[in-house]
């Protein structure tokens, strides 16, 4: 470890502001030039210099550049053994909380991306999933006479399979619209909840459910292993999570049509997020769709 490269670089009090955000949150360059209020340019460079002394990681995804402290090697122990002294910083209340305003911005633009194009998103989805029936391979894993949920359910689609032969089934979206669609889609089913929440936040009870599902969602969330440590909670003991995401891909208009985040997850990836949210990955299938794309679908059980 460069100790003297590392204390250069924190021997400034922006510098040392931005470790103590970045230290609890993962953000672009745009997002952190509106908490501090600077330049773009100034940013930029001190980014740089954390990044040289490998204070800071950053994580592309296509034209997009995400910062977020090393989460690695002897620079990560260095953070972690000092993190209370970025907590004693003047200005890391405000600070966090223009991050958590940020994030939260963020969050309310892909809700907002969602309700505007619910009514169109089957389609969206079929011109990628071409013939490939996704709700149906998820359906199929189930067992007959569980409590299923699926997380981020959009307009039903995997809802009404599930509902076949479950004993109960639960839908949570964040987008209001998406959830007045699935509602008309599924009609009045005794077997049927449908629940507005943040994936982040589940309105539901701990160990509410057998099974979870969360189909191509995580490419849209700021924070996966939230919300897969929230899936976790949710599941009784014996539980089984099934997350279907794309693979990873380099497909850059993906953010425009489909209002991505990522652009995919690789399987070391999806497996590293859900060791960290509690869960034992059992295995994971691919399935080529549309546009030279795969479809994974990973199945894990608590750990």
């Amino acid at each position: 470890m460069d100790f003297l490269r590392i204390h250069k670089a924190l021997a400034d009090e922006t510098r040392l502001r931005l470790m103590s955000v970045l230290l609890c949150y993962e953000l672009n360059v745009g997002e952190l030039v509106a908490v501090f209020s600077m330049g773009q340019p100034r940013i930029s460079r001190h980014l740089k210099i954390l990044a040289e002394a490998g204070l800071v990681e950053c994580r592309r995804e296509g034209l997009w550049v995400f910062y977020h402290a090393a989460r690695s090697g002897s620079s990560k122990e260095y953070l972690e053994r000092n993190s209370s002294f970025f907590v004693t910083l003047a200005q890391h209340r405000l600070d966090t909380e223009r991050a958590q305003a940020a994030l939260h911005e963020r969050a309310q633009a892909t809700r907002r991306f969602f309700d505007s194009v619910a009514g169109a998103w089957r389609d969206l989805s079929r011109e990628v999933l071409g013939d490939f029936d996704l709700a149906e391979e998820l359906a199929r894993r189930m067992h007959p006479g569980m409590i299923a949920v699926d997380l981020g359910c959009g307009t039903g689609e995997l809802l009404d399979k599930m509902a076949e032969s479950a004993r109960q089934v639960i839908g949570v979206d964040s987008s209001p619209r998406m959830l007045e669609l699935a509602a008309s889609r599924l009609g009045s089913r005794n077997n049927i909840s449908l629940r507005l929440g943040e994936l982040e936040h589940l309105p539901l009870r701990e160990g509410e459910a057998q099974a979870a599902t969360l189909s191509l969602v995580l490419h849209h969330v700021s924070d996966p292993v939230a919300v897969l440590s929230e899936a976790r909670r949710v599941l009784a003991p014996g539980g089984t999570l099934y997350v279907a995401e794309f693979d990873r891909h380099e497909f850059d208009a993906m953010r425009v049509k489909y209002g991505d985040a990522r652009l995919g997850v690789d399987t070391e990836t999806m497996y590293t997020w859900l060791r960290a949210a509690g869960f034992h990955p059992r295995r994971t299938d691919a399935y080529p769709v549309n546009q030279g794309l795969v479809v994974l679908i990973a199945e894990a059980a608590l750990a």
